[in-house]
């Protein structure tokens, strides 16, 4: 009678459990689903709302400023006269605010220090 009851209180237990490792792994998906799909949204958003003269960052890392629009791609004019085409979706995003170009007093270092350039004897 004793191993009886043993055995349907263990028998609970497992129901129990096993439907937590089930869910958990289920629960884990369908948040990275929502998270990607949140983050595909934001790219979207971000691609159709460009304007002609934005400065961009592209998804390899080119800085450019927008000059046109043709129907699946952007011009972007990374240098003074050098103008490149990317596809639309290939901008990644808008580029920081930089603060200038650096001044001999600001965080650049005046003076190379002697572990910068090659070593001579």
């Amino acid at each position: 009678m004793l191993t009886g009851l043993a055995t349907a209180t263990q028998g609970q237990g497992l129901g129990i459990g096993n439907l937590l490792i089930l869910l958990l792994p289920l629960i884990l998906l369908a948040f990275l689903m929502m998270q990607q799909r949140k983050r595909v949204r934001q790219v979207s958003d971000l691609q159709t709302s460009l304007q002609v003269g934005e400065e961009v960052v592209t998804t390899s890392g080119m800085y450019g400023r927008i000059v046109a629009f043709e129907d699946p791609a952007v011009v972007l004019e990374v240098s003074p006269g050098v103008r490149l085409r990317f596809d639309r979706r290939a901008i990644g995003a808008r580029a920081p605010q930089a603060s200038g170009p650096l001044t001999p007093g600001s965080d650049a270092p005046e003076h190379p220090s002697p572990n910068d350039g090659p070593v001579s004897n």
